[in-house]
């Protein structure tokens, strides 16, 4: 599998004719970017900003070309979303016949069949072998916001539980259950009531906490300060995204889950950022065995289409009354066609093996920069992250990971920051790239470190 993923230049099921090799034709950003930065500045609202100041013309495997012609080494797949590549081929060819069929006609109105197939392969794919059913929408946050409303249809309790460090999305609801104001809440509220924050299990800042004492901690919290009478729902990403790829200690994900099936709290696992592949397992719940009530999907489902989804079991799904889920572009046909594409491509290609491949490497080139200024690297599969700290101390150092990244993009790496104290750099390549490509990102990251 390894060799399939070297470098390549020619179309293949999971290739792209995009020479794969990093190469820079002017300083970053070059000057067409630079003219479109401005006309931007003039068109765009401010609040809508960029990571980098470069534009894209094309994209595929592990590159990102810029309008400048400059090769870019993708370590950030649109924020997880291209996990089968920016220009699949299988993906582009199926979005290609259903354009020339039809765009749209609403499923609440004429439903059509990649709807029904889509939500088919979801309940075949996702943890459990109990029935189920599936719900379609647009984006990642919409399918949380839904799956509140089941989970509060089902249970007739109002109150949500959510985790420090949490990142939901940007709706008014959503915005409530995400932990960071700045930029996600700040100046936006006021949100939407009922939703209370416990302590999550963070190993690297723990103190030796194990999973089930970490999960007691945080169920002592939510009893005395909800109660589980009152308790709809516990939402909780299973290796947390912005918030800092926080993958939680063993044991915290099943000690949760059990004690909601006690309490008849309906468990949603949110899994748009680590769902299809990414930690490799087809989904993060997986590691442990974690069987999710509901369970929420996005970004990498459609290999760069928006669509997300809220699958779940049958008799919690069906709570809700008829015309009670749905939206307009719910479960668009081009979107559920790219899915479709996307689901083969990842079972066809082996790209649930070759995530585990991307974190193996990942992490022996993480570990091995021994830079006193790594305080923690971690994640799984290709989600993969490093913690960047003062020396000797936890205290988490913002500037230096600003910085870093600023080195990578000047390189020509995409590499994206996160965390609630913005000191976290994360990796999420798509399962396309190559292994040489990850080998000189991370020279390039060596070098940004020492810089």
């Amino acid at each position: 599998m390894t060799g399939h993923f070297r470098n390549w230049d020619m179309t293949t099921s999971t290739g792209t004719k995009i020479r794969q090799q990093r190469r820079l034709e002017t300083a970053i950003p070059g000057p067409r970017s630079r003219e479109l930065m401005a006309r931007k500045g003039a068109a765009v609202a401010a609040g809508v900003g960029t990571t980098m100041p470069v534009f894209a013309a094309a994209a595929g495997g592990g590159i990102v070309v810029d309008v400048d012609g400059n090769h870019l080494i993708d370590l950030g797949s649109g924020i997880a979303v291209t996990t089968v590549g920016a220009s699949n081929p299988r993906v582009a060819r199926a979005v290609r016949e259903q354009v020339e069929a039809f765009t749209h006609t609403c499923f609440m109105v004429t439903p059509y069949e990649g709807y029904v197939a889509v939500a088919e392969a979801l309940g075949r794919l996702t943890p459990g072998d109990h029935e189920k059913r599936t719900a379609l929408f647009n984006s990642g946050a919409e399918a949380v916001e839904n799956a509140v409303k089941i989970a509060r249809a089902h249970t007739g309790r109002g109150a949500v539980a959510v985790f420090d460090h949490a990142y939901h999305g940007r709706t008014n609801l959503t915005m409530a259950m995400t932990a960071k104001s700045m930029p996600y809440k700040h100046g936006f509220g006021p949100f939407a009531p009922e939703v209370y924050r416990a302590p999550l299990s963070y190993p690297f800042r723990d103190g030796g906490l194990s999973g089930a004492e970490a999960a007691g901690r945080a169920l002592d919290v939510i009893e005395k300060q909800v109660g589980a009478a009152n308790l709809a729902a516990v939402v909780i990403e299973p290796i947390q995204g912005e918030g800092g790829f926080v993958e939680p200690a063993p044991g915290f994900l099943p000690a949760l889950a059990s004690w909601c099936r006690a309490n008849g709290v309906v468990f949603v696992a949110d899994e748009v950022q680590t769902g299809f592949a990414r930690t490799g397992d087809w989904f993060a719940c997986d590691h442990e065995g974690v069987v999710p009530d509901l369970i929420v999907t996005a970004k990498g489902i459609a290999g760069g289409l928006p669509l997300s989804a809220v699958t779940g079991r049958a008799e919690i799904m069906d709570a809700v009354h008829a015309g009670g889920l749905g939206g307009t572009y719910g479960g668009n046909p081009l979107a559920c066609a790219a899915a479709l594409a996307a689901i083969e491509t990842i079972e066809q290609d082996g790209l649930v093996a070759r995530a585990r491949e991307i974190g193996s490497l990942l992490e022996s080139r993480l570990r091995g920069l021994d830079d006193p200024r790594i305080g923690d690297v971690r994640g799984r599969g290709g989600m993969i992250a490093v913690e960047l700290v003062r020396p000797d101390t936890l205290d988490p150092d913002a500037a230096l990971a600003k910085a870093v990244a600023a080195a990578a993009h000047e390189r020509g790496v995409i590499v994206l920051t996160c965390g609630t104290h913005g000191n976290v750099l994360r990796f999420l390549p798509p399962l396309t790239i190559s292994d040489d490509l990850l080998h000189d990102a991370m020279d390039v990251l060596g070098e940004a470190l020492r810089a």
